[in-house]
C-alpha cells in the first residue's frame, strides 16, 4: 500500500483552508498571555515611572507635613536644663496655638542661622515682674514647677536675678507688646533670652514642642507648667 503525499499536502491545504472559513485558529502559533514582556524595554520605563511617581508623591507630602503640620528638632545647649539636655528629640507642632508656658523653637535674633528653644513667659499685654525669685504675671505670684530641680540644688541662690520689663536694657516698656512674647529659658544661669534680646516677634515662632520622642526613658508629651 501507498500513500500519495500530493494527496496528504492537498488534504492539509484544504483542512487549513476551512478552519479559517469557520474561524477556527491552529494552536500551533497561539502567544501565552498578554500584553507587554515585562523584561522588554517598554515594560522596565512604565516600572520606572511608577516608581518615580510614588517617590515624588512621598516628597512632597514629606514637604507638606514639614512645613505645615510637624517637624523634628533636636536640642543642643544647656539653656533649658534640666527640662530639656542636649541631645533630646522633639516633634514641634506647627499648628497648636502658642499659650503660656509652652517651650517654643525660633531663629536666633542676632541671625547666627542657629533656632533657639526656650519658654513662653509673656503673652502681648503681659505685665511682667521677678522678685525674690519669683514670678509675677499683671501682680499675680505664678508658680514655676519646672524650676524646683533647679531651685533645689541652687541651695538657696538666686536663680532669677530681680527684674521688669521697664528695666531690662533689651525692652524699657511696661507690657509685652502686641504679636510678640517674652521668652525665658529654664536654665535662667546661662540662657540667652529675652532678658538679652528683647521680644520674639510672634510670627518667628516656628512651632511648640508638645512630644518629646528621645531618649527613651523621656517620651512622651511636653507639658508646660500645667
Amino acid at each position: 500500500m501507498s500513500i500519495d503525499k500530493t494527496d496528504l499536502n492537498n488534504h492539509d491545504a484544504d483542512y487549513f483552508s476551512r478552519n479559517e472559513r469557520f474561524g477556527v485558529k491552529s494552536n500551533k502559533k497561539t502567544k501565552k498571555g498578554s500584553g507587554k514582556n515585562p523584561g522588554s524595554p517598554d515594560g522596565f520605563w512604565k516600572e520606572f515611572a511608577n516608581i518615580a511617581i510614588s517617590v515624588a508623591v512621598a516628597f512632597v507630602l514629606f514637604i507638606v507635613i514639614r512645613t505645615y503640620l510637624f517637624y523634628p528638632f533636636q536640642v543642643v545647649g544647656e539653656s533649658m536644663v534640666p527640662t530639656l539636655e542636649t541631645g533630646d528629640r522633639l516633634i514641634l507642632n506647627r499648628l497648636a496655638k502658642v499659650d503660656r508656658f509652652d517651650i517654643v523653637v525660633f531663629p536666633a535674633p542676632d541671625g547666627s542661622g542657629e533656632e533657639y528653644v526656650k519658654r513662653i513667659i509673656g503673652l502681648p499685654g503681659d505685665e511682667i515682674t521677678y522678685f525674690q525669685d519669683t514670678l509675677y504675671i499683671n501682680g499675680k505670684k505664678v508658680d514655676e514647677h519646672y524650676l524646683e530641680p533647679l531651685k533645689a540644688a541652687a541651695n538657696g541662690k538666686v536663680l532669677t536675678p530681680d527684674f521688669t520689663l521697664f528695666s531690662l536694657d533689651s525692652t524699657k516698656v511696661s507690657t509685652v507688646p502686641k504679636d510678640t512674647y517674652f521668652v525665658l529659658g529654664d536654665n535662667r544661669s546661662v540662657s540667652k533670652d529675652s532678658r538679652v534680646f528683647g521680644f520674639i516677634p510672634a510670627a518667628q515662632v516656628e512651632g511648640t514642642a508638645d512630644l518629646r520622642i528621645w531618649p527613651i526613658a523621656k517620651i512622651g508629651l511636653m507639658d508646660g507648667n500645667k
